[in-house]
């Protein structure tokens, strides 16, 4: 899969959205469009996705780039502040009501189509945010 989640990073407290983001990476070497893909959560591995909504217009990324997707709204300011967009990593908001990454061991997956595009398993613990084992 070209896409890789490289980070998911839970906020300090439920009602900073915007300080709460899922880092992805272009890994391939072609151009990825992410227009119409579904961002859906699970509790487990073989828990039936639960959908988050779709991502609309979407986005593009070139090999080797990446996009912070951010839970919040920009605009609302007792939200946080969103990350800064340094280099060529840009901020995708989600303009969700709740925090994602609520618990660990939580299965965070991109797919469009059904077709999965991108898939890791949350675990507070570890720098990143995500388990090396993937949720298998």
């Amino acid at each position: 899969m070209p896409l890789v989640f490289r980070e998911l990073h839970k906020a300090k407290s439920p009602e900073m959205l915007n300080e709460e983001w899922l880092l992805l990476e272009n890994t391939g070497p072609g151009v990825v469009t992410a227009q119409k893909v579904d961002l859906t959560v699970a509790r487990r591995a073989n828990d039936r996705p639960h959908p988050l909504g779709t991502l609309d217009p979407g986005f593009i990324l070139h090999p080797n780039e990446k996009i912070r997707l951010v839970t919040g709204t920009p605009s609302k300011k007792a939200q946080g502040t969103p990350p800064e967009e340094k280099g060529d990593i840009k901020n995708y908001h989600l303009f969700l009501r709740e925090p994602v990454l609520k618990a660990p061991g939580l299965i965070v997956r991109v797919s469009q189509k059904q077709q999965e595009l991108a898939k890791a398993t949350f675990a507070p613990a570890k720098k990143s945010g995500i388990d090396d084992d993937g949720g298998e």
